[in-house]
């Protein structure tokens, strides 16, 4: 799995790139899990999702390819006064035992080759419970921006849903995330989805969520 922002870590040990403060899809997600749930973070990067999941209370396991990523997400947890396990592992090897309430990225699977897509799906959805959920925000090839000499194997349209096509859909939405992390103003054609192993209702699905103004 590429990891083109790894290095970026590296070149910025005292600033965070995407910033401390969780994403916008994180903070809508906590509606589904049980308090003190056990969530897998995907892609984590510098910590911002894990270590607000922590600080909510959940039993929180991050990953990333990116040493330097992981190191600065630690210290923002000791800042944050919370718990999270890090790996530093590629999302296709996940080397977790159990299972979990949300299995979440954001931002992140369209960086594993679509060729290795199935086995990766096959693989979150056997780590996920039974009432649990699984939640990803991937980068779609409707506007294609290359950052940080970035290969990315864009999602296609009904690629995210078709993998999940067995499941129970909670929200299901496309639209545009403003970004400039490299400097340049620009945005990403993005899809999100919510989707459950379980066809009845879960406590997280009476609730729903807002409507967005897409925000990763």
């Amino acid at each position: 799995m590429r990891n083109p922002w790894a290095r970026e870590y590296a070149k910025t040990p005292d600033r965070y790139i995407w910033g401390k403060a969780p994403s916008r899809f994180a903070r809508e997600l906590t509606a589904f899990v049980p308090p003190g749930g056990r969530i897998l973070d995907l892609g984590c990067g510098e910590g911002r999702d894990s270590v607000y999941f922590a600080f909510c209370g959940y039993e929180v396991t991050g990953l990333d390819v990116s040493a330097a990523g992981l190191e600065k997400a630690e210290r923002l947890a000791v800042e944050r006064g919370v718990a999270v396990r890090w790996l530093c592992c590629s999302m296709l090897d996940v080397p977790v035992t159990g299972r979990f309430d949300l299995v979440y990225s954001c931002g992140t699977i369209h960086h594993v080759p679509k060729d290795d897509r199935p086995r990766l799906f096959k693989r979150l959805k056997a780590l996920t419970r039974g009432r649990g959920i699984n939640a990803h925000l991937v980068f779609t090839d409707l506007r294609v921006y290359v950052e940080k000499d970035e290969e990315i194997d864009y999602f296609t349209a009904g690629e995210l849903t078709d993998a999940y096509a067995d499941w129970l859909v909670i929200r299901h939405e496309d639209g545009l995330v403003p970004c400039a992390q490299d400097g340049v103003p620009h945005s990403h054609s993005v899809e999100r989805l919510v989707t459950t192993p379980v066809t009845q209702r879960v406590p997280g699905l009476r609730r729903g969520l807002p409507p967005v103004l897409l925000t990763a």
